[in-house]
């Protein structure tokens, strides 16, 4: 799901984690997410010039999911994913809303997942990353418009 955020976000991700995989993938799944989150956090510095909200729909096969995100520095996740299945190979898939909700918290970001379509686990998740991505490649892309202002009426946004 990680090659899903750089190929459709159009990221630079390389990760190398090590963890008690052995266990279960609980804590790798946080770490890595809180990583990005913090990567992410930090690469914005004050969000002068982005378009800061977005938007995206990604369907795959039976699956369509919706993701509307705000790099306001307000963290808040409601995902209203409804994954049928406990596993997908051997990822638990409480995992994905854990996932997003370390994101979420370490980034700063508003994001709001909606399930549309599906009952194929696999695709409601990969649906899932591919419109995060989307969403967070619309929110970070430059508005030549802003003038490298910040992208609120208020002129400043909270940071985490």
């Amino acid at each position: 799901m990680l090659d899903q955020l750089a190929s459709h976000g159009l990221f630079d991700v390389y990760v190398k984690a090590t963890g008690d995989t052995h266990i279960d993938d609980h804590h790798s799944n946080e770490d890595i997410a809180l990583a990005i989150g913090t990567a992410l956090l930090q690469a914005l510095g004050d969000r002068k010039g982005i378009n800061r909200f977005g938007h995206f729909t990604a369907p795959l096969d039976e699956a369509a999911v919706e993701v509307i995100l705000d790099l306001s520095g307000r963290p808040h996740l409601s995902c209203g994913l409804s994954i049928p299945t406990a596993r997908v190979g051997t990822y638990d898939t409480q995992l994905v809303e854990h996932f997003f909700q370390s994101i979420v918290n370490t980034s700063g970001m508003t994001l709001h997942i909606r399930q549309l379509a599906g009952n194929n686990s696999h695709h409601i998740i990969e649906a899932s990353f591919k419109a995060f991505a989307r969403a967070l490649r619309q929110a970070t892309e430059y508005d030549l418009r802003r003038h490298g202002t910040i992208p609120s009426s208020k002129g400043v946004l909270s940071r985490s």
